[in-house]
């Protein structure tokens, strides 16, 4: 089957489409608090291996948790940690993580932070004074000095704090799932207004930061009318879930009954996600704005958010949701297809270990396909022709390398590709793929099954596995 590549169209490519998305979780997942070595007050060790090793371009710090954070009771001095409650996600957190330990990891692994801001807990009153006495609501103010403590060089309560160099955070987000269902909140024209503060507080501070404002749950027009150009995204969530007109093999354990079904199921999603990114993009395109999907995952019924999602058919689904991702990143700049870590729920892409440790912290299938796909990824997307019900690609470039993304739609038949550039050859071609049965199931123990193996290629003719996942690179010349 021919793959033509067209180098003739193309458009920039944002780095940060496999951004990782950090929120302590209560007693629901024990998430941040999994990550942390509470004996000696630093990041395990081997979470920042492992987290080196993924190497996201972004880590996004919020959720449904930041609408009752208050960024100042989690730096300084640990003595001075104040405990709070997770209203949402229930239990306390110690606030033992922080600015100060994003900021250092941040470093650690060279990766973009996006700090969540409290944003009047979003309207939602229970949420801002849950317990009497106790006041969780967030002010522009608030949101203001938190930019200045992260980017001002002089500023006196992080100097104080022994950080003598800023933080530079760049990245700031207003709002999450404001106008959603599950609580409610503010309506979008008040959503607006709250916004525009909030902007204005935190570009007092440094009005060179990049701001997303909320934008989901048909909030578009209200916020574009009063924001205008003062914020530089607009975000949503998505969420894939059981597909109609399937066999139910995505609810609880129905996905061990018959694999063929687990994967028509799976390719099910695939165009309620597609609908979902376009229906979204037909709101701010043609006002010129841009969009950042702040969190989106697999929502399925069953144990752990459902334990299909360790199985290898879960990863070639998710390497297709990053190709439509890509195939949207005319006007997304920001996007990620997991949470980010934890030791319960099968949504993440990294899953911790409990103490006494029983193998090791390892990546989930979506953990692997978005490192894959990130570590070999140019900076300029361009068109591919092929029979998407045959093979699912996306192509890219950076100078003279050329960067492909493949996924085979089919579990049982390998896929023969000649590759070709429209206005080129192609030379030093090289394969990584991950090809497994798709009913594998990764656990502590056999993880390393999922690291790719590196096929060197003669010509640019590629054999792609069934249920295979590949990332191709090679020189345009």
């Amino acid at each position: 089957m021919a793959l033509k590549i067209d180098g003739s169209r193309s458009h920039s490519l944002s780095p940060y489409l496999s951004m990782q998305f950090m929120e302590p979780l209560g007693t629901s997942d024990s998430s941040v608090d999994a990550a942390w070595d509470f004996l000696h007050d630093c990041w395990d060790a081997e979470f920042v291996s492992l987290i080196e090793d993924l190497r996201p371009p972004m880590l996004r710090w919020g959720g449904c948790f930041a609408s009752y954070y208050h960024w100042y009771e989690a730096v300084g001095p640990r003595s001075g940690r104040v405990p709070m409650l997770n209203y949402w996600w229930n239990g306390m957190y110690m606030n033992q993580v922080g600015t100060d330990e994003l900021a250092w990891l941040a470093r650690k692994i060279e990766t973009e932070l996006l700090l969540v801001v409290n944003m009047e807990s979003e309207g939602r009153q229970e949420w801002a004074y849950p317990k009497p006495g106790m006041n969780r609501f967030g002010t522009a103010e608030e949101a203001r000095d938190w930019v200045d403590y992260c980017n001002n060089p002089a500023n006196p309560i992080r100097l104080k704090h022994g950080f003598k160099e800023p933080f530079n955070v760049k990245w700031w987000q207003i709002g999450n799932e404001t106008g959603s269902k599950y609580a409610k909140g503010y309506n979008a024209e008040q959503t607006a207004e709250v916004t525009e503060r909030f902007v204005k507080a935190m570009r007092q501070a440094d009005p060179t930061i990049k701001i997303i404002a909320w934008g989901d749950d048909g909030f578009g027009p209200a916020m574009m009318e009063r924001l205008g150009d003062s914020v530089d995204l607009y975000a949503f969530h998505g969420g894939y879930g059981v597909p109609k007109g399937g066999h139910d093999a995505l609810k609880g354990q129905n996905w061990r009954r018959d694999p063929d079904e687990t994967w028509q199921d799976l390719a099910l999603t695939l165009k309620p996600i597609e609908d979902r990114i376009a229906s979204i993009r037909s709101v701010y395109e043609p006002h010129g704005k841009r969009l950042a999907m702040t969190e989106g995952h697999y929502c399925l019924p069953g144990r752990n958010r459902n334990d299909v999602l360790s199985s290898w058919a879960v990863g070639v689904a998710y390497a297709r949701i990053l190709n439509i991702i890509a195939r949207h990143s005319d006007i997304l700049d920001i996007a990620t297809t997991a949470d980010f870590c934890g030791t319960r729920w099968f949504v993440n892409a990294m899953m911790l270990q409990s103490r006494p440790r029983e193998g090791k912290h390892y990546l989930m299938p979506v953990g692997h396909v978005m490192k894959l796909f990130s570590h070999h990824q140019g900076d300029e997307a361009l068109a591919v022709d092929c029979d998407l019900s045959r093979v699912d690609a996306t192509a890219s470039r950076r100078g003279n390398r050329l960067y492909l993304h493949l996924a085979n739609p089919s579990r049982v038949d390998s896929a023969v590709l000649d590759l070709s550039y429209l206005s080129g050859q192609l030379e030093d071609l090289v394969a990584h793929e991950i090809a497994l049965p798709s009913t594998f199931e990764v656990d502590g123990y056999n993880a390393d099954a999922l690291e790719p193996s590196k096929v060197v290629l003669p010509s640019p003719r590629y054999v792609l596995p069934a249920a295979g996942v590949a990332a191709i690179e090679g020189t345009i010349v």
